[in-house]
Parts: structure tokens; C-alpha cells; sequence
């Protein structure tokens, strides 16, 4: 296919229609249009390679016409080995070009749809009309919450990306339906209410807001670990200003072990503002990430650098402990060994710029600024339950956290067990809390952030209250 032909069937649409592959290196643009035109109609396959070697790098992308098409590839094509002796392979909606993550398959955005309905339709009535593209975990109808009259929108989450693709393909025109859109941190209270993933929950189907300790304790365990964010040698370097590859791969190439940096451009060949960084060791990459993730450079310039998965086999038990062990060990000399300044010095005798002492809460969360807690009698109007993998965080630091979000009257952690729970004196700054936390990872702790059952002396008051 020609340059030309590539950049047109690279642009974003339809939405999630574009695949993101780590395969073994010896995978060919043939074996994977083989195995994946089963699933629709095959716009484009790209196998990305070195430019001097033209050796592959063991990451390819994959267009569909369809949304529907890639979701259903997806799940179906994620983890399996396309060739004798290689390893399984890993499948994500590519990133579009607004965005710096791709999306798994347990990725919420993908599953959650909004619509807008007839003010007349019930709850049934919206799982009646939808269901018949999946099977539906939740149907909820946006109401007044002084009258409980219906908004005439709703929101409806499927258990499957691919559902929800077919639905919005699918579904009647008037519905307007879309893929939800998440919470963003610049929405006003009163969007609040219509965007925040679970506010909905406090509708009308109090039943789908139920979260019981044992379900949770056991869908979240030891051998949930890390989940789909897991430590990987793979770096992603966002950057809002411009910046070239030459000057992040100095800056990173400070830490010994790089293996490669890549530029990560457009269709039409322009930088998106980020580059990928892969270390040869594990260690190195999580030192990476921990001393340069906020660091300011150019001056003015924060820069933001994430994991991304690279690929390797951790479904093993003895996997996922080695490779927690050594991300726990290196953590530690990163937290409390010598500054970044002290280390990263090259052959040549330079020292970078030092790196600001680390705060006591470290994450790529943009979290609000510290509130005052509510007071220690205050009546109780909601309860999160946290899980945390791999080990809870320190009181004073989810203290830190969990007030931001404003009338946090204690956090409390269950001996023994890696969960806790969070007492709000107000519905809003709890649900606030679940939309901007949940499955997000403070001082390399992942939460788990969900609405924890009231007692049952409490529900009915609940219903009645909201």
C-alpha cells in the first residue's frame, strides 16, 4: 500500500476501529491478516519496524471499517499465538491521536454508551430496546433529582466492547448513541451528575450499585495483580511542548540500559508530542519512571511518562512475584536512596539537572487541591470500599488522598485483608472520588475504588435520601 493510502486509512474513524498488537518479532503482515480478517473488513495493516535494520520491532497496527470489528478482534485475538513458539500475543484499541493510552479489553470507556430516549421509557423499556446486542450490566435513566422526572438521556454498559460497537452502529438513529464520555477534571458539579460513571448509580437501580466485600475480595485477589496497568520496560514520554527525539532519548539514555526510543508521529508524519522508551531491565525502567515522570524539561515543560505493555508473558504465578519483587526492590532505592542528580551521570562525567525531592504522594492522577476533613461526628452518606494491590498505602497518605475530594470524615483499613473503607459526610465528594481514582495507582499501590453496601438499617434510608 502506498504512503498515501496508509495516512487516509489511519485517521480515527470510525473511533476504536484501529488495533494495537505486541507480537513476537518474527510475525509477518501476512500471518496477521490471516488470522484477523475473520473479524471484518481489513483497511490497513502496519508492522512497525527499525529504520536502519528494518527489522520488526515486535509492534504492529491493524485498521477495520468497523469499530464492532476491532472490539470483536480483540477479545477474541487477545493472548493467543499466532505461530507455533511464539509467545501469545497482546491486543489494545489503539490510542487515537488525542489520547496517550490504549484501551483493553476491561476498559470501561469502551463498554458505557449514552443515549438519549423518550422521556416516557422506563428502565425496562431501555434494556428491552438494547439488549438485543448483548448482554447489559446496568441500564440507567438520567432523572431530576428534585422531581425524578427522566432527563431523556441514559446511560447503558455492556459487558463486551463489541457490544457496545454494534449497538451504537446498529441502533436506531434517534438515539444518538455514543461511547460515554469519562469524567474530565475541568466539569462543573452540575456535569458532574450527568458525566461521572457512577453517579448514575444513584438513580433509580440501586441494585446495579452494589458492591458486596466478598465479591470484590475475591474478582480483585492476589492473582488479579497489577490488573491491565502492570510495570513493563516500555515507557510512553508525553510532553505538551516541543520537544525532539534527540532530547528525550539523551535525557533517558541518562539511566543505563535503553534499548530504543522511538518518535511517535501521525498520519501525516507530525510528532504527537510523545516518544517510547525501552530499557533492557526491568530496573532501570522503573527508576526511569519514578525520577522522570513530572520532571521539568524544557524549563516550564512537565514532562508525563507512563508504563505501556511490552509484551511479555506474565501469566505465570512465579512471573508476576518476580517481576513485583524487583519493581518493589528497585521502588525503595528510588523512594529512599540517593537523589537522581548522584546517579544519572554519564561516561563523560555529566550530571543532570537534580530532580525536585519527591512528594509524599506520587501519580499521574491530577488530584484536587487538599480540603479540610469533615468532622469525626458527622452523619455518615457514603462509603467506598478500596482495594489495594499489591499492599494498602499509609494512613497518612490515603488521608491525603481521600480528603481532596472534600467531607472525609475517617479512612479506615481492614487488618489483615488489602481493602479499607472511605466515610464520606456527603454523596457528591464519594462519588467524585470513585470516578477520579478508581483503577488508578498512587506510590505504585493500585486502587480499586468501588461503592461499599450500607448497612441494611441504612438502604432504605439511602433510596429515600437520593
Amino acid at each position: 500500500m502506498d504512503e498515501s493510502n496508509r495516512a487516509s486509512s489511519y485517521l480515527d474513524e470510525p473511533a476504536n476501529s484501529r488495533l494495537f498488537l505486541v507480537t513476537s518479532k518474527s510475525i509477518t503482515e501476512e500471518v496477521i491478516r490471516e488470522h484477523f480478517s475473520a473479524f471484518g473488513e481489513i483497511q490497513d495493516i502496519r508492522v512497525v519496524r527499525d529504520k536502519q535494520t528494518k527489522e520488526s520491532k515486535g509492534v504492529s497496527y491493524v485498521k477495520f471499517a468497523k469499530s464492532s470489528q476491532a472490539c470483536t478482534a480483540m477479545e477474541e485475538m487477545h493472548g493467543r499465538c499466532l505461530a507455533e513458539g511464539t509467545k501469545p500475543i497482546k491486543v489494545f484499541i489503539a490510542q487515537s491521536r488525542s489520547s496517550g493510552n490504549h484501551r483493553d479489553v476491561e476498559d470501561e470507556e469502551l463498554t458505557r454508551i449514552f443515549v438519549m430516549i423518550p422521556k416516557s421509557f422506563s428502565e425496562e423499556d431501555l434494556k428491552d430496546t438494547f439488549k438485543v446486542y448483548g448482554d447489559i450490566e446496568y441500564a440507567i435513566i438520567i432523572r431530576n433529582k428534585t422531581t425524578g422526572e427522566s432527563k431523556g438521556l441514559a446511560y447503558v454498559r455492556f459487558h463486551k466492547p463489541s457490544q457496545a460497537a454494534k449497538a451504537i452502529e446498529n441502533c436506531d438513529k434517534t438515539f444518538r448513541a455514543i461511547l460515554a464520555e469519562p469524567r474530565t477534571k475541568n466539569a462543573s458539579m452540575d456535569n458532574d451528575y450527568f458525566s461521572n460513571p457512577r453517579a448514575e448509580h444513584s438513580g433509580s437501580d440501586p441494585g446495579s450499585s452494589s458492591y458486596t466485600f466478598a465479591h470484590e475480595s475475591s474478582s480483585y485477589s492476589t492473582g488479579d495483580a497489577w490488573s491491565s496497568e502492570v510495570i513493563t520496560q516500555c515507557l510512553l514520554v508525553s510532553s505538551r511542548a516541543a520537544v525532539t527525539k534527540e532530547q528525550i532519548c539523551s535525557l533517558f539514555d541518562l539511566i543505563p540500559g535503553i534499548d530504543f526510543c522511538e518518535m511517535q508521529r501521525d498520519q501525516h508524519g507530525f510528532s504527537k508530542g510523545q516518544v517510547l522508551v525501552r530499557y533492557n531491565n526491568l530496573g532501570s525502567a522503573v527508576y526511569a519512571k519514578e525520577k522522570l515522570n513530572g520532571f521539568e524539561y524544557p524549563p516550564g515543560n512537565h514532562l508525563s511518562v507512563t508504563y505501556i505493555d511490552d509484551g511479555e508473558d506474565r501469566t505465570s504465578a512465579v512471573g508476576k512475584m518476580a517481576m513485583q519483587l524487583v519493581a518493589a526492590q528497585v521502588m525503595s532505592m528510588v523512594w529512599n536512596g540517593p537523589s537522581a542528580a548522584e546517579l544519572m551521570k554519564t561516561s563523560a562525567g555529566y550530571t543532570a539537572p537534580a530532580v525536585a525531592p519527591k512528594a509524599r504522594v506520587q501519580t499521574d492522577v491530577p488530584l484536587p487541591p487538599l480540603k479540610k476533613m469533615a468532622a469525626s461526628d458527622s452523619v455518615v452518606r457514603e462509603r467506598l470500599f478500596v482495594i489495594f494491590n499489591p499492599s494498602p498505602l499509609p494512613m497518612d497518605v490515603l488521608e491525603d488522598v481521600f480528603c481532596r475530594f472534600g467531607s472525609l470524615i475517617d479512612f479506615y483499613l481492614v487488618p489483615g485483608r488489602n481493602v479499607g473503607y472511605a466515610r464520606y459526610a456527603d454523596w457528591k465528594p464519594a462519588y467524585n472520588a470513585i470516578a477520579l481514582l478508581h483503577g488508578k495507582v498512587i506510590n505504585g499501590v493500585k486502587m480499586k475504588v468501588l461503592l461499599a453496601d450500607p448497612p441494611k438499617e441504612e438502604s432504605h434510608k439511602r433510596q429515600r435520601t437520593y
